[in-house]
């Protein structure tokens, strides 16, 4: 089998890349190890730099029409407003935070590149991977041999590609574990905004999805493996709202998972690249992890297309160069906000004060908009 680049993982980075290369003329067999695509919300935030990198190829419009847009983003400490941050004075077509399910994001991103041409080769698994000076040939767990000009690893953070390839993935483990769940609420939650509420218990995250819905992200010392009602509600009576409390009155679904900081010693080994979370992983505060591997991956997949019709093979290093002091900035920011969420209980009025006192400066607010939504890594504001 043959093609111009090969792309293993079909999560959206890998979809992303593809849908690119296909719409720029060029072949890329896209390989994945499960036998499905996703089923579950996992990454449900959508920022408006990931929509405009999208723009052209075809999916941001679809993506728009069945998210739901959500233009504040809240920093509380139970009831009390530390610091907004609005998103609707940006200046973009996409002036919000955009709440829908990554099962529906990489529904969408899959029939653009059906529409396209391409599918996706699955299940198969890449066991062995060899370069030589004219392309890459990768061999699949059922025999078979892909031969391409280039390969993109957007397999995730157990990267078959990124260890094949030698390159470390430097960084650690938060020491909380992470619980996620799209529940049906009742109560003091806002429709209009994504809330990250501190309080001395720990953070936790409440964002509007699509359906009546809400996404509820929280650190624990030691999740449950299947996070029930009660336990759910316990994180929302300890952290979430107190005048008007919320309500868990339906459990779609609930997960855990521990939280690494971790980016790739290099984005590029000869001819294999790395994007999304192959390349970098980190706290969901923010939600940024999806969105900064989408961006990845348009960027990689353009310029693979520009080298494939001639362009001097060093735009690949530029690539790896530039997109991995980004990964270094957002991995920063979610950083701070997880820091900031689960500071020791003697920190938090200071912390407090100083939120609240930074809330009410508007290039703060600004500079902090920019951030989140990805459009800093646009041009600067």
């Amino acid at each position: 089998m043959h093609a111009d680049v090969l792309i293993v993982g079909a999560g959206p980075a890998g979809l992303s890349a593809a849908i690119v290369l296909a719409q720029h003329g060029r072949r890329a067999v896209i390989v994945d190890a499960r036998a499905e695509g996703a089923t579950t919300s996992r990454a449900a935030v959508v920022h408006s730099r990931t929509l405009e990198v999208l723009e052209p190829y075809g999916v941001a419009e679809r993506l728009a029409a069945h998210g739901l847009p959500t233009p504040v983003f809240t920093i509380r400490d139970r009831d009390k407003v530390l610091l907004p941050v609005p998103f609707d004075d940006l200046p973009t077509a996409y002036p919000y935070t955009l709440m829908i399910s990554q099962a529906d994001t990489e529904g969408h991103l899959l029939a653009r590149l059906e529409e396209l041409g391409g599918k996706v080769i699955r299940p198969a698994r890449v066991t062995g991977i060899e370069q030589d000076a004219d392309g890459v040939t990768a061999t699949l767990d059922d025999g078979r041999h892909v031969r391409a000009a280039y390969l993109i690893g957007a397999d995730g953070m157990n990267s078959t590609v990124r260890q094949s390839a030698g390159i470390g993935f430097t960084g650690g483990t938060y020491a909380e574990s992470f619980v996620l769940a799209d529940v049906r609420l009742s109560g003091g939650v806002p429709r209009n905004e994504v809330v990250l509420y501190f309080s001395p218990a720990g953070l936790v995250v409440l964002a509007p999805l699509p359906g009546g819905l809400h996404r509820i992200v929280a650190t624990v010392d030691e999740a449950p493996k299947e996070p029930g009602v009660p336990f759910v509600q316990r994180l929302l009576d300890t952290r979430g709202p107190e005048a008007e409390p919320a309500r868990v009155e339906e459990l779609i679904w609930g997960s855990r998972f521990r939280v690494h900081h971790r980016i790739a010693d290099t984005y590029r080994r000869g001819r294999v690249l790395l994007a999304g979370d192959a390349a970098h992983v980190h706290s969901p505060a923010g939600g940024q992890g999806m969105n900064l591997g989408i961006d990845d991956a348009v960027h990689l997949g353009e310029t693979l297309a520009r080298v494939l019709g001639g362009a001097p093979e060093s735009l690949l290093d530029s690539y790896a160069a530039t997109r991995r002091p980004q990964a270094e900035q957002v991995i920063a920011l979610a950083g701070r906000l997880t820091g900031l969420a689960t500071a020791a209980s003697g920190r938090r009025v200071l912390r407090n004060l100083v939120l609240a006192l930074a809330g009410r400066i508007p290039t703060v607010r600004k500079r902090l908009a920019w951030q989140l939504s990805g459009l800093n890594r646009r041009t600067a504001p």
